[in-house]
């Protein structure tokens, strides 16, 4: 031992061993790359996704570029033309709370318009199977008594009695106050309606952002009206009305936008501002669903009795995750075993499999000879030595036994005589494939090989035919 060392050992190095084997004898099993997809390029619903699936809008948005060119068109013209007069002769105060109106309009629309409205997973083929033997053990095993209409189920929401409905598309009970949309194709949790003008559904994770949105468009329509009617007074004042139009033209382009506007932005403000007092959807109030009167049978269960409480919990309630995982990663497929190709044995199989593949001449996968073997000596054949077979014709297996018996031949491919209509002729009467057997070889005047039948019969002996093919090539 050298002094200082630590021994034998130290000496001793230790190389890697290479797992990876370059000869044609290697596993199967091929792991197949597959480049990862996110979940919302393959999303069944018709929807829109941009920036990488953050944002999701539905499939027609045509209306909401139209709700974007007048919002942006009018309240430029505003800032431009009416808004440095306005400042030097009444506020610097106005153009900057139009400012804070502005950008906090353009916020909640995009935010609306963007943003997953509650869209409810579809079920996976093996849920929907489930769920469709659930349905068939409820609707068709019970005896007696009530039993609820097909494709529905019933809860008791507040002693109030609740039908949730079967969704055909999305093969799920849809929960409590969910709606399919027939424009986005999706189911939506507490579905309110679908919004051509900001582009999207109006659900449970973006109804407060649609509400502020409507009600900070009322006030911005209301105070771009107020004031450009403003503006056309104070120079009316100085150079008369006519000239006062004259000088601002964009005044009045903003004045008949606005005024046309203002009704039905300001009366979609009040009715969903009842809605929330109350606890309801849009959907809910057309459909008649519910009574406000407490009283009643059908009274809202989902009211909490107070304007206040309502309110509170339609607009300051956390706001539930997304449930599709838009941007999440699809998993990838389980490795496929590669189809073993001819020549490669499949190791680690057992007898029994081994004696099936023998048994089926198309599932054999025994290796086969070169042209080498096929001169070699002492190897089991057909009888005699196969001189007539050259390399590339298709070779008898070495492993195989001895066809030359028909005692052998029929341990290794029984043939059912007990099939009507099979009928067997002798190898001088069954035509050969071509190039299969040369003249004169001991194959094709062995009595003891049973050959099927023409190519004409039916489809079972030309399965038989490529059997025996196939159990000669391998």
């Amino acid at each position: 031992m050298p002094p200082g060392g630590g021994g034998p050992m130290t000496d001793c190095e230790y190389s890697q061993i290479s797992t990876h084997s370059s000869s044609p004898m290697e596993s199967p099993h091929k792991k197949r790359k597959i480049a990862a997809r996110r979940k919302w390029e393959v999303f069944p619903g018709r929807n829109k996704f941009f920036c990488n699936g953050r944002i999701m809008m539905a499939r027609q948005t045509g209306v909401f570029y139209l709700t974007l060119v007048l919002i942006l068109v009018t309240s430029g013209l505003f800032f431009a033309f009416d808004c440095p007069y306005l400042a030097v002769k009444i506020t610097p105060a106005i153009p900057v709370v139009g400012g804070i109106l502005f950008f906090f309009v353009m916020g909640t629309l995009l935010r609306t318009s963007f943003s997953d409205p509650g869209v409810l997973p579809r079920a996976t083929p093996d849920e929907a199977a489930d769920l469709e033997r659930q349905i068939d053990i409820a609707n068709g095993t019970s005896s007696g008594g009530y039993r609820p209409p097909p494709r529905t189920k019933e809860v008791i929401i507040n002693g109030q009695t609740v039908k949730l409905k079967y969704c055909f598309t999305c093969k799920i009970f849809r929960p409590p106050r969910a709606s399919h949309c027939s424009l986005c194709d999706n189911c939506v949790e507490r579905f309110d309606h679908h919004c051509p003008w900001v582009g999207n559904c109006v659900g449970k994770r973006n109804y407060r952002f649609f509400y502020m949105f409507i009600l900070s468009l009322s006030f911005l329509t209301v105070f771009i009206f107020a004031f450009v009617i403003t503006h056309v007074i104070l120079r009316s004042q100085q150079t008369g009305f006519l000239n006062a139009l004259k000088d601002s033209p964009a005044s009045v382009l903003e004045a008949v936008v606005c005024f046309f506007s203002v009704w039905s932005i300001v009366g979609l403000s009040g009715f969903h501002t009842y809605l929330i007092s109350s606890n309801q959807t849009t959907n809910e109030d057309i459909k008649g669903s519910w009574s406000n009167k407490r009283g009643k049978e059908n009274y809202n269960p989902y009211s909490y009795g107070n304007i206040f409480t309502n309110c509170c919990a339609a607009l300051c309630g956390p706001i539930s995750p997304s449930l599709i995982d838009r941007r999440g990663y699809i998993q990838p497929d389980t490795p496929q075993p590669a189809a073993p190709s001819n020549g490669i044995t499949m190791y680690g199989a057992t007898q029994s499999q081994t004696n099936m593949a023998a048994a089926t001449p198309l599932l054999q996968s025994e290796p086969s000879l070169t042209s080498d073997e096929l001169h070699l000596p002492g190897k089991a054949s057909l009888g005699t030595p196969c001189t007539s077979l050259t390399l590339g014709q298709p070779t008898p297996p070495s492993s195989m036994p001895n066809l030359s018996s028909e005692a052998a031949l029929t341990d290794v491919l029984p043939l059912k005589e007990e099939h009507v209509g099979h009928q067997f002729l002798t190898p001088e009467e069954a035509p050969s494939p071509p190039q299969m057997l040369a003249a004169g070889s001991p194959l094709a005047h062995s009595r003891t090989m049973h050959t099927l039948g023409l190519a004409s019969q039916d489809s079972l002996h030309e399965d038989s035919v490529r059997g025996l093919v196939k159990l000669s090539s391998v």
